[in-house]
């Protein structure tokens, strides 16, 4: 029987058309790619939709010249009329229909909640695939085998030169060894994010974007590979997830290795070392899977479920809910007994990313003056602000989950009394971090750049002075402020960074010291005693003082 062909309705600008149903211009439906892999539907770039066959087969048919009748005798069983209304609708409730909107451009800077922005720089997949011999010839098991027993042989070749290896991260380096271990981790991270696409490549699947981030404030790279989901075996997304690190693992062990057989005198060791130490710390954090990282990744691609950290957070995020403020509320993974443990982690640890960059950044933070204290305002009034807009969700969703409206109040009011009093209640000792500087003649001075907590250094207090390493700053001496006022002068960069050699071309504020022995090196990091003060005026006086009025 022949199916009469109406006359196609043009969406409205208020909403899809319910009756004769189109997809959106940016979904493309995707068929199975190996007998186990599921139809999955694509939106726009990068999110991708598992769904059934029968489902995927009427998205496909879905283009604006069938009404709900036709569609169901062309789609034959199990479909009928009501059916493909219900289904019409979910679609259209998912922002899969097309509703008139024009297709969003193709954007190249991209804002990644809660804290990351991504800028595209190039796309991959063409590249790839005329790289593919080389790809396969690559992944051979040989290949693999060996760049295995390098990653491993690095680490006890650390092992090895871990007294060189203290030694390169307790003091300054040279600026041309600075930067070539700084050219070096971008380097292997950009190589990291290339291995990415490179096995995507390798199982048939295509990268899209590639590029640049700013992840919770750390400069990083990127590379879009989900339609990794469309591949069947779960096998397969963990080895495109794990790529990078193994990349990065294998650059650490050939550089902890090359070290291994460095002489000392050659300045080169102790870059290696360093260079080593700091990609396997790399990978560790990579594999962490707390966060959108590679370790979670590589778990959500092992347990087979999408979305995997968004559903966690949100049992845990009931479970907080319902405890605080009562409600009943349905569970996202109720197979899942650890989900709500590993939802609280999740919430929990981007904010512990964030304080412990402010904690590792603090030092160099205050020695930079306005400008410290300014990036340090802003981190914590983010830090402040997730933590605010959490608990504003959690109120939101006990409202919403039948909990008694003055429940929610008295709890939010005791909540912040709480707050309040741990803020003025908790003592705090204070910290100035500064450089110092010894003169020709043997003085020592305590040097700050203008305005960096100056106002708190006070006549008589006590000095802590230390080396400026780039992960340890072992003591030196111990001195006294001898007067609380200043001098104009100059300092090197080592004084404020750990940076060595360089002339006096820093203009700061000199203290006179006095002090128990003169250090050998002649500039560091010093800490000055600034008391003790509750929490929310410690805050105040250490981080932000160059900036109050």
């Amino acid at each position: 029987m022949p199916v009469l062909t109406l006359p196609k309705k043009p969406p409205t600008a208020t909403g899809p058309d319910l009756e004769f149903p189109r997809t959106s211009g940016s979904v493309e439906v995707h068929e199975p790619t190996e007998p186990d892999a599921p139809w999955v539907v694509q939106r726009g770039e990068a999110q991708h939709f598992r769904v059934g066959a029968d489902l995927g087969r009427l998205i496909r048919a879905l283009d604006g010249s069938r009404d709900h009748e036709q569609l169901a005798h062309v789609l034959g069983d199990p479909w009928t009329s009501g059916d493909i209304d219900t289904a019409v609708r979910q679609l259209a409730d998912s922002r899969l229909l097309d509703d008139g909107t024009p297709p969003r451009k193709v954007r190249r800077i991209k804002l990644v909640p809660p804290a990351t922005i991504q800028f595209t720089v190039l796309r991959p997949d063409r590249v790839l695939q005329r790289m593919l011999p080389l790809i396969r010839l690559l992944a051979h098991r040989s290949v693999s085998a060996a760049a295995t027993a390098v990653a491993l042989g690095g680490l006890l070749a650390l092992a090895v030169c871990a007294p060189q290896l203290g030694d390169a991260v307790s003091r300054p380096m040279e600026m041309s060894a600075y930067l070539a271990v700084l050219f070096g981790v971008i380097g292997t991270t950009a190589v990291h994010e290339f291995a990415h696409g490179a096995v995507l490549t390798h199982h048939g699947g295509r990268p899209t974007r590639m590029g640049f981030m700013l992840f919770y404030m750390s400069p990083a790279f990127f590379c879009d590979v989900s339609d990794g989901w469309r591949l069947g075996k779960a096998k397969h997304r963990v080895q495109i997830a794990l790529a990078g690190v193994f990349v990065q693992a294998v650059a650490a062990g050939a550089a902890a290795v090359a070290a291994l057989f460095t002489g000392s005198g050659s300045g080169l060791r102790e870059p290696l070392l360093v260079f080593a130490l700091t990609t396997y710390i790399t990978c560790a954090v990579n594999l962490l899977p707390l966060v959108k990282l590679d370790g979670y990744i590589a778990l959500m691609s092992h347990l087979d479920i999408s979305h995997l950290r968004e559903k966690a957070m949100t049992d845990a995020l009931c479970a907080l809910s319902k405890f605080a403020f009562g409600g009943r509320y349905r569970r996202e993974l109720p197979d899942k007994p650890w989900a709500v443990a590993y939802g609280f982690a999740c919430m929990l640890f981007p904010l512990y990313l964030v304080g412990t960059a402010l904690t590792l950044w603090s030092g160099m933070l205050q020695r930079l003056g306005v400008t410290g204290a300014v990036c340090f305002a802003l981190g914590l009034g983010y830090l402040l602000f997730r933590v605010g807009k959490g608990w504003y969700k959690l109120a939101v969703t006990a409202k919403l989950s039948g909990a008694n409206p003055y429940r929610i109040l008295g709890v939010c009011m005791a909540t912040a009394a709480l707050l309040g009093a741990a803020a003025t209640g908790i003592t705090v000792p204070a910290t100035v971090s500064a450089g110092y500087t010894v003169a020709a003649d043997g003085s020592v001075s305590l040097v700050v750049p203008e305005g960096a907590g100056g106002r708190l250094l006070k006549e008589g207090a006590h000095v802590q002075l230390r080396r400026n390493g780039l992960l340890s700053r072992p003591p030196l001496t111990t001195g006294r402020l001898t007067s609380s006022t200043s001098t104009p002068q100059k300092a090197p960069l080592s004084a404020l960074v750990p940076v060595s050699g360089g002339s006096d071309l820093l203009p700061v504020r000199g203290y006179p010291l006095s002090v128990a022995a003169v250090p050998a090196e002649r500039s560091g990091v010093a800490e000055v005693d600034a008391g003790s003060h509750p929490l929310w005026k410690w805050l105040a006086v250490t981080y932000l003082t160059p900036v109050l009025p």
